[in-house]
């Protein structure tokens, strides 16, 4: 099993990458399991029609321990396994400590021998990289992360932090930090800007994916590039941006 997390700011297009990411494989063959660490719980809606499903968090409020795998797992489209780990009610709890329950509940259930998936993307938020938020590159989870960056301040300001952070996970064995991805925002000098941080890092930009509008009609269509669009060019930049994060992965 392969088990990949993608980091980065707020806003950045993390979930937007992340689900072409889950498309592309599964055109490739692969059963793909993608789980939103973001206590929005909106990195999945692009597979699954434009809707938010039922998240972890959510369903144990509602069920307890009651709670069935087939409450918190949805069937998106190429067949990808959709999973949010939601947050606690606004204004009470810490939504780390939500997803570090999220997780083991997912446990508890046996959701990765039930699903048996090849690939694992977990689509977190980066901008505090502390306590649950690290709890994807903890305790084995996953063993590959991304950076996902534009050229802006904050966004590398941002990725630097997770570089950090997975440097000092990568002592202990857990994670590794395989490569950046640039989700371009045609900011001044972006693409040199990227590669000096990625170069500040000891790392590489593995996929530089342009700018495009038919991020924003695939998203009005509750659909993925790679699945509305499949023609286009965009859809073969995040098709190979697929080979290149695996082709990381083996090495």
């Amino acid at each position: 099993m392969i088990k990949i997390a993608l980091y980065g700011k707020g806003g950045i297009g993390k979930s937007t990458t992340a689900a072409n990411l889950s498309m592309a494989l599964s055109e490739m063959g692969y059963r793909v399991m993608q789980v939103g660490c973001d206590p929005k719980a909106d990195s999945t809606g692009a597979l699954c029609g434009g809707q938010k499903i039922t998240t972890v968090l959510d369903a144990i409020r509602e069920k307890g321990d009651a709670v069935a795998l087939s409450d918190i797992a949805a069937v998106g489209d190429g067949g990808v396994i959709c999973i949010e780990a939601g947050g606690p009610t606004p204004g009470v709890g810490c939504a780390g400590r939500g997803i570090i329950t999220a997780f083991e509940k997912m446990e508890k259930l046996g959701a990765f021998q039930v699903y048996q998936p090849d690939v694992v993307i977990y689509d977190v938020l980066g901008d505090v990289v502390c306590g649950g938020f690290a709890m994807p590159i903890r305790n084995g989870y996953a063993r590959n992360v991304f950076v996902v960056t534009s050229g802006e301040k904050m966004a590398i300001y941002a990725a630097g932090n997770i570089a950090i952070a997975v440097d000092n996970f990568k002592a202990r064995g857990y994670a590794r930090l395989r490569g950046v991805i640039l989700n371009s925002r045609n900011v001044d000098q972006e693409l040199a800007r990227v590669e000096k941080f990625a170069d500040d890092i000891e790392s590489k930009i593995v996929s530089v994916i342009p700018r495009d509008g038919l991020v924003q009609e695939a998203e009005a269509l509750g659909k993925t590039v790679v699945a509305a669009f499949p023609e286009s060019a965009l859809a073969d930049t995040y098709r190979e941006m697929a080979k290149n994060i695996l082709k990381e992965c083996e090495e």
